[in-house]
């Protein structure tokens, strides 16, 4: 499968990301096992997660997908060379900590590389900006973990523009390693960051790996009437906002370009991302094998200019 460059990390990504948000929520240890195994040998072989997975759950405490996936590491002697951690740090860990400053960044990562049970991650990333904490602060931060050898590269999610450029803009004043990536919310249902953030990451050499790349599965077409709403635990709480004149139109057009193209909803969708200019890799979850042989299908799935105009459209 072929690989895209993160950002000036020297990391390589696949097309898609697999997401683990799902591990120990709506697929158990078993299946996560064995999505995956199949992940790895299908070539999906970056992972991204974070501390706080899935602190919504209730009797969750955070920590949760990290666990599952530090387990089938130990269970798989030799995969941790064969695989890409990305994992995150700032979110509120209920009665432990939040945000980026410099003592909670070196406290929450130790608890990440336990629970992963590897002694580097590969992309540690901002999981959400924290403007009570100084880009200084944080920044020395993160490069302390990288000269320490405790993380590989660093990146950001949920930056506005000005922010991230800020923060780009103080790493290269203070000789700081820089965020490389950017991973914020993008779909055909939510464009907003191709106003701003996509031309300042194309310009500034940041990757792009976006994050509910289908909409909280809506994309995939599995929700088409309020009735389809109580198909997952996801359905009323994330997808009801889709259920508009313009998310059936989207949904129509996606079933057209699928039907031309002898694909599927998911595969279309997330081929629409890799064919943005700018967009590294989006990151999607799968709770069945079935579910994740579609992302393995999107990842080569070349869209023509018909297709895109069509979505472009649609969505607009």
């Amino acid at each position: 499968m072929q690989k895209r460059s993160l950002g000036r990390s020297g990391i390589a990504v696949p097309p898609v990301v697999f997401g683990g948000n799902v591990f120990g929520w709506t697929a158990d240890k078993a299946m996560s096992f064995r999505l995956l195994d199949e992940a790895v040998a299908s070539g999906l072989n970056a992972i991204d997660t974070a501390d706080v997975y899935s602190t919504w759950v209730a009797g969750h405490a955070g920590g949760e997908s990290e666990t599952i996936i530090g387990a089938w590491l130990k269970a798989r002697p030799g995969m941790r060379d064969r695989v890409v951690i990305l994992t995150k740090v700032g979110m509120e860990m209920p009665g432990q900590g939040k945000g980026l400053s410099s003592a909670w960044i070196a406290r929450a990562v130790e608890a990440s590389l336990t629970r992963l049970g590897i002694e580097t991650i590969d992309l540690y990333q901002a999981h959400k900006d924290d403007e009570t904490t100084p880009l200084e602060e944080t920044l020395g931060a993160f490069a302390r973990l990288i000269e320490q050898g405790k993380v590989r590269a660093i990146g950001a999610s949920n930056y506005s523009a000005a922010r991230l450029d800020a923060a780009l803009a103080t790493s290269a004043r203070l000789g700081l390693p820089r965020f490389e990536s950017l991973q914020p919310l993008y779909n055909l249902m939510d464009r907003t960051i191709e106003a701003e953030l996509l031309p300042l990451c194309r310009a500034r050499e940041v990757g792009v790996i976006p994050y509910s790349s289908l909409a909280s599965g809506f994309l995939t077409g599995k929700y088409r009437s309020e009735a389809d709403l109580g198909k997952s635990v996801r359905g009323a709480r994330s997808v009801a906002k889709h259920m508009t004149p313009r998310g059936m139109q989207v949904l129509a057009a996606l079933d057209a370009v699928a039907a031309r193209l002898h694909a599927t909803p998911t595969q279309v969708a997330l081929a629409w991302q890799l064919a943005r200019p700018g967009i590294t890799a989006p990151i999607a979850s799968a709770t069945s094998i079935e579910q994740l042989r579609d992302l393995v299908r999107a990842a080569s799935l070349e869209l023509d200019a018909e297709a895109i105009a069509a979505l472009d459209a649609a969505s607009a």
